[in-house]
């Protein structure tokens, strides 16, 4: 395998990938199978190349196929008032999708 990496921009988020990765990302309306592209890539590596963006760096992409729609562990959110009996409690869970990296292109 390959040492070539890039980072994407997804979901407000950036994420650091390779060929054959498996990452949870902010949900992408789309159907478990299909293939999406990422192209707001800000570096990449490839063949020891390093290349930076300002912002993004025209003409590179990233092919992904959806692996999977779900949600992530439950985070739980405690407001607590000493002596008073003031308690709020909340969850949330975060719907993901789940991607593996196909290809990391350069044109």
């Amino acid at each position: 395998m390959s040492q070539d990496y890039a980072v994407i921009k997804t979901g407000g988020k950036q994420y650091r990938v390779r060929e054959g990765d498996q990452i949870d990302v902010e949900k992408i309306n789309a159907e478990i199978g299909s293939d999406i592209v990422f192209e707001n890539v800000l570096l990449s590596s490839i063949d020891g190349t390093i290349e930076i963006g300002k912002p993004i760096l025209e003409g590179k992409k990233v092919v992904a196929e959806i692996a999977d729609q779900k949600k992530s562990d439950k985070v739980i959110s405690l407001r607590y008032k000493n002596k008073t009996r003031q308690r709020v409690l909340r969850g949330h869970r975060q719907n993901l999708t789940s991607v593996i990296i196909k290809n990391i292109s350069t044109k």
